[in-house]
């Protein structure tokens, strides 16, 4: 017995047991170690960590989504718009019903000025009419598969909707759409002849097609595929040449369209231009028709971009429809909070536009959170994604002041009558808490001076009575740097019960489910948020979505400096998380902390130079941005809070980055941006986006400053450069950098590296070098003078150059 316990003694020696540790929990001291385990940190080692964090330099990659406005130009008799609305029931039942008496004549004669108005010949977002016949016969397949109401059933029936995308005239069929789904049929169509002859071409046009969507009313262009960091440009660089490359990729998809589908000698010139607002003709017409008809007119059919492009539709609808009611149930809390303070209110209109906005989203994506959420063993989970990504947007948000203005802007004019609350403040009612509400909303009409006699004052209701008020008393209004921030639902408030960022999987659903029973929105809607993470299981990589964009004057430093940043900022905020310097409780989930933190970015937006945060804010990360800031002082006017200037609260930030993220600005050769971003702070008369924006838009207007012309004239001068000026301007940038990418594009032929390339340009160009045949046509194509051949040579080469961007 004794001989035989010892052999089995023997036996248990040899063997090794594996004690598996329980996983520490979320916000615990031991967390951090874990989540750097897991991903393959070495937390103690100071070189390689840096270069191990995800969003360093050889870990992202990014893409873009790029907003843009379109318009048709032509006299009323030839567009669709005014068509539209001339053969419309609408419009017929209103001027019945005024010959009856029934309603005011004033919405006929308001339609009949817009619709019969000779002079009028810029039609926003009209959809444009052209002869079915035009179309190459792969293009008419390409539009016929668009009509499936199901496109992944090849035997799926029509969409329902399908006779509103042709119309007769004059015993001519015509096909009639939104210019987002042209784009993309242009793009079929002068591709037609080359993808009959090279697998390669055919490829890169089915790629691109699938990046040509469109948002709630605008085209929206996709990146066709991820963006990795070049040596050369940067990871902001290459994202903004890949950006431009597109642009003037559509660009010249526009000029195609003109030409080939007879657009031009139709009397319609389609044009698509950066612009962040709602075109002012357009909100003029948005205040005389009804929500649904508004719908009908520009809510975008979704015919590209959707398998089942109806449900894709309903669903634009029902945002247009949900945000005009939630633009109305702000108007109570602005009375709940004090601010309307008596019964006398504008009701905003039932329709509202705030989907016309145009911006730009950036997202970035980490490959070694991508691969360990995707490798089942690494121990890397969801619950871990959830608690990083929250974590990290809380700490990027109390940077985003220094994006404002700075990198993009959208300068807009309010004159006096516009300072109604329920019009000005937008959708922050649902935003803020009401103490910061109060705080901007008085500091904005003192930076507006709206005083008479040294007291405050705001218009009163009647038109025609606050214009005169107005000139009596000098009452010009404001003049914002960043508009469309505040006229956007850029990001929704947590509640007392569901805080939107606690780390915990769900909650964005359980705070949905909230805001749905307080009447703001609809719990079908996607949440929004200034920084969004984009999980690995909803969208196949993990990683952010920066919303907070507006328009850039540059492709290269203003854009790819932003890139650059927000790249820096997200590395920064996972150093802070995996050496444990920030956790979950320092910065609390409650709506006041939230909104404490978010009313810098809207200040910042809107131009007011202070803003006052809570002497005891629980707010650890605050505590140690406020440590920084010069000039801060206890307020006078509320008590234990803090006032702290805007500027000194961004150059905090800033000497913040350059201890804390040392390494990392090493690392990723980022001196420069910092240094540009300190420039941009400090000196924004001369490097600041707004004010270069401002400096081109008064030039275009002949004035010396917005305050000279009344905000609808103010306006109307932005919107006339942003389409003509700022177009060519983003155009020569664009072709600028084709330039130098077909020259990359050819060496890398040259030298064998690509024989598909090879063959597919010499198919193009017949032997001809690309670089000289594009120098040959650059001419014609800024004067927009290019044949539908050239076009679509070039149509053709671009894309090729694209399909090869960034690679080696």
């Amino acid at each position: 017995m004794e001989s035989s316990k010892a052999v089995n003694l023997d036996v248990y020696s040899s063997l090794s047991f594996q004690v598996v540790s329980p996983k520490p929990k979320p916000g615990s001291d031991q967390y951090n170690a874990f989540l750097a385990e897991k991903l393959g940190i070495s937390v103690g080692f100071p070189d390689s960590f840096a270069e191990s964090i995800p969003f360093t330099l050889n870990d992202v990659n990014a893409g873009a989504e790029n907003e843009y406005q379109t318009a048709v130009i032509g006299s009323a008799a030839y567009v669709d718009l005014p068509l539209t609305i001339r053969d419309s029931n609408y419009y017929k039942n209103i001027i019945k019903r005024t010959e009856r008496g029934d309603t005011s004549p004033k919405i006929v004669d308001s339609l009949r000025r817009i619709i019969d108005d000779d002079q009028q010949r810029i039609w926003e977002h009209s959809w444009v009419r052209f002869p079915f016949a035009a179309l190459a016969p792969y293009t008419r397949h390409i539009f016929e598969s668009d009509l499936r109401a199901d496109k992944r059933r090849a035997k799926s029936p029509q969409r329902s909707d399908a006779r509103k995308f042709v119309v007769t005239e004059n015993g001519e069929e015509l096909l009639r759409i939104p210019v987002s789904y042209l784009l993309k049929l242009a793009l079929a169509d002068a591709c037609s002849n080359g993808m009959e002859q090279s697998f390669y071409i055919k490829r890169a046009a089915e790629l691109a097609m699938q990046s040509y969507a469109n948002d709630n009313t605008s085209p929206e262009i996709i990146s066709f595929r991820p963006v990795p960091v070049s040596d050369k440009n940067g990871l902001g660089r290459c994202l903004a040449r890949e950006t431009a490359l597109r642009f003037l990729l559509t660009q010249l998809l526009t000029m195609y369209a003109n030409n080939r589908f007879q657009l031009s000698a139709m009397g319609q010139k389609v044009i698509m231009y950066s612009a962040p607002h709602p075109p002012v003709r357009q909100k003029e017409l948005n205040d005389i028709i009804s929500d649904s008809f508004y719908r009908e007119l520009f809510i975008n059919p979704c015919l590209s971009g959707w398998d089942k492009g109806e449900e894709k539709l309903e669903y634009m609808k029902l945002c247009h429809s949900v945000l005009s009611r939630s633009q109305l149930n702000a108007v109570i809390k602005l009375k709940e909070a004090g601010i309307i303070t008596s019964n006398l209110t504008v009701i905003p209109n039932v329709s509202n536009i705030c989907l016309a906005n145009n911006s730009t989203h950036i997202s970035l994506g980490s490959k070694k959170l991508t691969g360990a959420l995707g490798n089942a063993d690494s121990g890397f989970t969801k619950v871990d994604e959830k608690y990083c990504g929250d974590l990290a947007i809380k700490i990027i948000e109390h940077f985003l002041p220094l994006f404002v203005g700075t990198y993009s802007a959208a300068p807009y004019r309010l004159d006096f009558w516009d300072f109604h609350p329920e019009k000005a403040l937008g959708f922050l009612p649902h935003e803020l808490d009401f103490t910061h509400l109060r705080m901007i909303w008085r500091r904005w009409k003192k930076k507006a001076y709206l005083k008479v006699f040294g007291q405050p004052v705001t218009p009163f209701g009647p038109r025609w009575l606050d214009e005169i008020f107005s000139t009596v008393f000098r009452l010009r209004g404001d003049y914002v740097s960043d508009f469309r921030l505040l006229d956007y639902f850029a990001s929704f408030m947590s509640t007392n019960e569901s805080p939107a960022l606690d780390g915990s999987l769900g909650n964005g659903e359980r705070l949905r489910e909230d805001l749905a029973e307080l009447g703001i929105i609809d719990k079908h809607l996607s949440l929004y948020f200034l920084y969004r993470q984009r999980s690995f299981e909803a969208k196949g990589f993990s990683g952010f979505e920066g919303r907070y964009y507006s328009l850039f004057e540059r492709f290269g430093d203003d854009m790819g400096e932003a890139v650059n940043l927000q790249t820096l900022l997200s590395a920064l905020a996972f150093k802070y998380i995996l050496k444990g310097d920030v956790l979950h409780h320092q910065i609390p989930d409650t709506p006041t902390v939230e909104s404490e933190r978010r009313q810098i970015f809207f200040c910042t937006a809107i131009g007011i130079p202070t803003f006052f945060i809570d002497a005891d804010t629980p707010n650890f990360f605050m505590r140690k941005i406020l440590a920084k800031t010069r000039r801060t002082r206890l307020s006078r006017r509320y008590s234990n809070y803090v006032r702290v200037y805007n500027l000194e609260y961004r150059r905090a930030l800033i000497e913040i980055l350059r201890e804390d993220a040392a390494d990392l600005i090493e690392l990723y050769g980022m001196r420069e941006t910092i240094n540009n971003l300190g420039r941009r702070v400090n000196d924004p008369e001369n490097c600041s986006a707004f004010e270069r924006l401002t400096v081109h838009i008064c030039k275009e207007a002949g004035i010396s400053s917005p305050m000279k012309l009344d905000g609808k004239e103010f306006n109307l001068a932005s919107e006339e450069f942003y389409r003509e000026t700022l177009r060519k301007l983003h155009l020569e940038e664009a072709m600028s950098y084709a330039e130098e990418e077909i020259a990359v594009c050819m060496e890398k032929a040259d030298k064998g590296n690509n024989d598909c390339c090879r063959e597919a340009l010499q198919f193009i160009l017949a032997g001809m070098n690309p670089a000289t045949f594009f120098e040959s046509v650059r001419k014609h194509i800024t004067e927009e003078k290019a044949t539908a051949e050239v076009l679509s040579k070039l149509i053709q080469i671009l894309l090729i150059v694209i399909e090869q961007f960034g690679k080696k």
